[in-house]
């Protein structure tokens, strides 16, 4: 098999058609016990590959795979054959891009598989600027140098402005270097942490949308992080005066917040805090 794979540009279009179909059909129906790498390794071919042999050729195996078999089934069989991280190489050089990956399958009828691609291609940016981030804040990087890294990141990326205020959040909790047990001193580090980031948070939190999602991350670790449990008024409180959280978009969280986890707690522990807030507007 793997000869005949190297040797896929001495075959007519039609031949190599039906060897697609009929490596596909050994997988699809369990034919043999051959293993995956041994079909997808060879095709990486230089040659091969910049001819756009192996991209026809994996086109037609993909096509009649998924005829009897479902999405899931492909990315494990691709995953065996360790060339799911790799799907652009099986594309000439020149149009090794998502957007030709998206163009080339969606007119071939494979639009689930392109829809896999980009959460994929999206999954692997957020994880890479949330790393990115973790490690600058980790090491106490100058806020200025910060701003700007994810200014750069963001446009490089194209990330939505929500997915980049939840990474920033989820980066600046994640570098703080908690203290075991000790109750106060944890408190003490996450306000610490957020005042001392404020300034980051405050250069991308631009909108109320963005304002009441953060307010939504912190609801959620408050409620899922025992430790933090009784700091969600104050994690507010700070934001506010550090100018990050508008007294509209506050207002506007604790009357119809939507997220229901601990959304009670926290409205009865906040509820002070927005007393005085109300009390300073109708005096103002």
């Amino acid at each position: 098999m793997r000869r005949f794979l190297q040797s896929l540009e001495l075959f007519e279009d039609n031949e190599r058609k039906k060897l697609a179909i009929f490596t596909s059909l050994t997988f699809s129906q369990k034919l043999s016990g051959l293993p995956p790498e041994t079909v997808f390794q060879p095709l990486l071919k230089d040659n091969l590959v910049s001819k756009g042999i192996v991209l026809s050729f994996i086109t037609d195996f993909f096509k009649e795979y998924l005829v009897d078999n479902s999405l899931d089934d492909l990315i494990a069989l691709l995953k065996r054959g360790k060339i799911e991280d790799n799907l652009l190489d099986l594309f000439p050089i020149q149009k090794r891009t998502t957007e030709a990956f998206a163009e080339h399958f969606s007119k071939e009828g494979l639009g689930t598989l392109v829809e896999y691609n980009e959460k994929k291609m999206f999954d692997v940016k957020l994880k890479d600027m949330k790393s990115a981030l973790t490690t600058l804040i980790a090491e106490n990087a100058d806020i200025t140098e910060v701003i700007e890294t994810v200014k750069q990141r963001h446009k490089e990326s194209k990330l939505p402005d929500i997915e980049v205020v939840r990474i920033l959040w989820d980066a600046i909790m994640d570098a703080v270097q908690w203290s075991g047990k000790n109750q106060q001193q944890n408190s003490n580090l996450a306000l610490r942490q957020v005042k001392t980031w404020a300034k980051l948070l405050d250069s991308f939190c631009t909108t109320a949308k963005l304002q009441l999602e953060i307010m939504y991350k912190i609801q959620i670790q408050c409620y899922e992080d025992a430790k933090l449990m009784k700091l969600f008024p104050e994690i507010v409180r700070s934001l506010y005066d550090e100018e990050v959280l508008a007294e509209d978009t506050i207002l506007m969280w604790f009357r119809k917040g939507g997220n229901p986890k601990g959304r009670q707690t926290f409205v009865k522990s906040l509820e002070p805090f927005v007393k005085w807030l109300e009390e300073a507007e109708e005096e103002e």
